[in-house]
């Protein structure tokens, strides 16, 4: 399921169909994104549709001349976006063909794959005039800034504390450390562990909180984390640890990790989250008997999943998430690209719901069209001792502050069973 395009997390594809820029027309396309270059002539992205599925499937890239001329320049690979002129050339990102569900690459007006065999994934291309573009690549949990055929021009790393002077200056925040570890079939991941506002190791082990990102073409980085959505600052306020992990089929580790998930959503996905637990419980940061797990959209559906693995949490928060698969494959607006995950009910936490004995809050937003409320719905009728709280008005995030208010106050009742 694609992810929110705010605080919560970025998604890999650009947002939904919005109006065509004033002024520019392609005959039997929609107009997604236009880059302009300094002698008047634009870039243009198409889709077939104006819905995401099939619209996004088929993109196309066009260049207008100064005079309206229009040529085509052929079909793209699915999800592209970001145009930029580098002199006389167009370049833009796209998915790595022919998969849907993998890493973004850069290519250029010929199609030609300029980033192959990276380790790191660009996510956005920015046109600097006279220059070569600037390619924004999520490497691990930090954000580094190349020239699109140069070299590194810089790196965001561990900036996870407020500017000074702030609205938040003066608060306390839980210490956020990096972690390294392994899969259990020796894949190398990463993640963030935040440990509670005034945690020391003399006071034993915590409760912890495992915070799973959406996406799944997605990552946590050493920035900040406070959100509406409970989030690891604000469980380090409650005295709670939380457990940030980056599991295969995330940002970061270029496409073959990305695509890693491709078909088999759930799988080695969960055991790389769990390693982690793992991890923390023999270190003796975690207490393995106050376990909690919580997410949001693909984050949602692994925090349902978790609990149809195992027992060990005491309480689960399921935003946004997906219970079946097939339902959300019919019914939700990025169709083909679910399908790319997961395409039976095997995959469905919906499937195995009768192993749920897991204290657990469904939260949603009436009006999604991501991933549709009846999701919700469907696994709060299949476990009788979940609650269910769906808030009007609201699609795949929530805006009101009221209602992030109020699922903040869920929240903290539902993790103080931990």
């Amino acid at each position: 399921m694609r992810e929110l395009t705010d605080e919560i997390t970025a998604a890999h594809s650009p947002p939904p169909a919005q109006a065509p820029p004033t002024g520019v027309s392609i005959p039997g396309r929609h107009v997604a994104e236009v880059a302009r270059h300094p002698d008047g002539r634009l870039a243009v992205i198409t889709w077939s549709s104006p819905r995401i599925d099939p619209g996004l499937l088929n993109p196309a890239l066009h260049v207008v001349g100064t005079d309206g001329t229009v040529t085509d320049l052929g079909a793209t690979s699915a999800d592209a976006g970001s145009p930029a002129w580098w002199g006389d050339e167009v370049f833009y990102l796209a998915l790595t063909p022919p998969h849907l569900q993998g890493g973004n690459a850069v290519f250029d007006q010929r199609h030609h794959n300029r980033t192959e065999g990276l380790r790191a994934c660009p996510i956005d291309l920015v046109q600097d005039d006279g220059e070569a573009p600037v390619v924004v690549v999520a490497t691990g949990l930090d954000t580094e800034f190349h020239r699109l055929g140069g070299g590194l021009l810089g790196r965001v790393t561990g900036s996870h504390l407020p500017p000074r002077y702030s609205d938040l200056d003066g608060i306390p925040w839980g210490v956020q450390k990096r972690l390294r570890y392994r899969a259990r079939d020796g894949l190398e991941l990463d993640g963030l562990l935040v440990l509670p506002v005034g945690w020391s190791e003399r006071d034993g082990p915590s409760r912890l909180v495992t915070l799973v990102h959406g996406g799944p073409y997605d990552r946590w980085t050493d920035d900040l984390q406070l959100h509406w959505v409970p989030s690891a600052q604000w469980f380090a306020h409650q005295g709670i640890a939380t457990f940030l992990p980056n599991p295969r089929g995330g940002q970061g580790r270029g496409h073959e990790f990305a695509h890693a998930v491709s078909g088999k959503v759930g799988q080695e996905e969960w055991h790389d989250v769990e390693a982690g637990i793992d991890l923390l419980v023999a270190e003796g940061i975690a207490d393995p008997e106050r376990l909690g797990i919580s997410g949001w959209s693909h984050g949602g559906f692994m925090a349902a999943w978790a609990m149809t693995r195992t027992d060990r949490f005491k309480a689960a928060l399921v935003g946004g998430g997906i219970s079946d698969w097939p339902r959300l494959i019919a019914t939700g607006e990025w169709g083909a690209f679910e399908a790319a995950l997961g395409d039976g009910p095997e995959h469905s936490p919906l499937t195995y719901a009768d192993r749920i004995t897991t204290p657990m809050l469904i939260v949603h937003g009436a009006d999604d069209t991501n991933v549709p409320v009846e999701q919700a719905e469907l696994l709060h009728r299949a476990v009788k001792h979940s609650e269910l709280v769906v808030y009007p008005g609201e699609g795949h995030s929530l805006r009101q502050r009221a209602h992030r208010l109020d699922l903040l106050n869920r929240a903290r009742t539902l993790f103080a069973k931990l």
